[in-house]
């Protein structure tokens, strides 16, 4: 895939721990980084996804679609990042900064200088 990111807790929760507070922001903070997803020029589509069984922590997994890649509709998508060619990682870098970045001015928080994630 040309871009995988995680969102996950600070926190040790799982999904079913949230208040409702903290799920209505993980609502709006999931929008916010499929919008800038689908921003990018060569992506169609951001599939979100929650996998973790077997670790009460919460991990929100984006993979972009690319464009005029049909076949990866669906929920197999995670299958096919195994076994399509790697993706250039300077360009998946440069994406998931642009991602980054857009998300900062959109919905708040910082970019870590030391470890490039991104901290809201």
């Amino acid at each position: 895939m040309p871009l995988v990111l995680m969102l996950y807790s600070r926190d040790h929760y799982d999904m079913a721990d949230l208040s409702d507070e903290m799920a209505a922001e993980l609502g709006v903070l999931t929008t916010h980084i499929v919008r800038h997803v689908q921003a990018l020029p060569h992506i169609s589509r951001a599939h979100v996804y929650r996998i973790g069984d077997g670790a009460a922590h919460l991990h929100i997994w984006f993979f972009a679609r690319p464009e005029g890649q049909a076949q990866l509709y669906g929920s197999w998508m995670p299958v096919w990042d195994d076994l399509l060619p790697e993706y250039p990682a300077d360009v998946a870098d440069a994406d998931a900064g642009d991602v980054a970045d857009a998300l900062v001015t959109s919905y708040g928080g910082r970019r870590s200088a030391t470890d490039e994630q991104m901290h809201v």
